[in-house]
């Protein structure tokens, strides 16, 4: 049975502020596979980490991203809205975010020397969503990150923009892409492919309503993940349909049914041999 992916959607975000390194701590520590989250640029060309266009919903500021500075953002308060045990965090750069999960999501014989995370930790990987507008220029800066952390590897950048998919590949050709979608593309093998992506995320809709879909996109070597399966009573479904992992606000509770999954998997196994 093939191990399922565990994708902490904007970290593990149903115990901690979406988007923000307690959040992706929390990730961490609950078992995931790969840490979702979302980069968007500010008036000044820094990348940061937030969901929304603007600020309004998860912060105690307002205004776009893109119209506000580094030091703007800065000052702003992301955990309130969440706990006010979480009062005074902040929105992260993703230079921050990278060193944070850099510990995490480098391989085995470059951590275990140093000491850096048990060997029995999973190594995570980064899920980066870039969210529209990005220029050529801004989609390099961040890929640019990336690389000079070390995790350009480690990572799958993905867009519901395939414009910006392009502008990744071009801007870092090596680079695995993803392309988020709602429902699946009429064609959508032909675009997967046309596009380069090693991954086609759409909906748990998506998945549930086009299982031949998933299997087609697989046999061209193109992994789904749908989004965001926070209702368990699906995920068997959402299993059997074939998907190479799932996103989902509840890290901990996956990483827990996986573990039970495979253990199952194994007892019948052993019986049978």
């Amino acid at each position: 049975m093939a191990a399922l992916h565990r994708v902490a959607h904007r970290g593990y975000s149903a115990v901690a502020p979406e988007n923000t390194l307690p959040a992706f701590a929390a990730g961490v520590l609950a078992g995931a596979t790969f840490i979702e989250f979302d980069v968007r640029t500010t008036a000044d060309g820094v990348p940061v980490v937030i969901h929304d266009r603007t600020v309004d919903r998860t912060t105690d500021g307002s205004g776009k991203v893109w119209e506000l500075t580094l030091d703007e953002i800065a000052r702003l308060d992301a955990g309130s809205w969440f706990s006010p045990a979480y009062a005074g965090i902040g929105v992260p750069r993703l230079s921050e975010v990278l060193e944070l999960l850099h510990p995490h999501a480098v391989l085995a014989e470059e951590a275990e020397p140093a000491g850096v995370t048990p060997s029995v930790a999973p190594r995570v990987e980064l899920l980066l969503e870039i969210k529209p507008p990005a220029t050529l220029e801004q989609v390099k800066v961040i890929l640019g990150q990336v690389a000079d952390a070390g995790l350009l590897g480690r990572t799958v950048v993905q867009s519901f923009d395939p414009a910006i998919v392009r502008l990744a590949g071009e801007a870092a050709p090596d680079v695995r892409r993803g392309l988020l979608r709602d429902g699946f593309d009429t064609s959508q093998v032909e675009v997967a492919g046309e596009l380069g992506v090693s991954y086609c995320n759409p909906s748990m809709t998506a998945v549930l309503g086009s299982p031949e879909t998933v299997a087609a996109l697989a046999d061209a070597g193109v992994a789904v993940m749908p989004w965001t399966a926070n209702d368990i009573a699906l995920w068997p479904d959402l299993v059997e349909a074939g998907v190479a992992g799932l996103i989902t606000d509840h890290t901990g509770e996956l990483t827990g049914w996986s573990a039970g999954r495979q253990k199952v998997s194994a007892g019948a196994s052993s019986s049978s041999a």
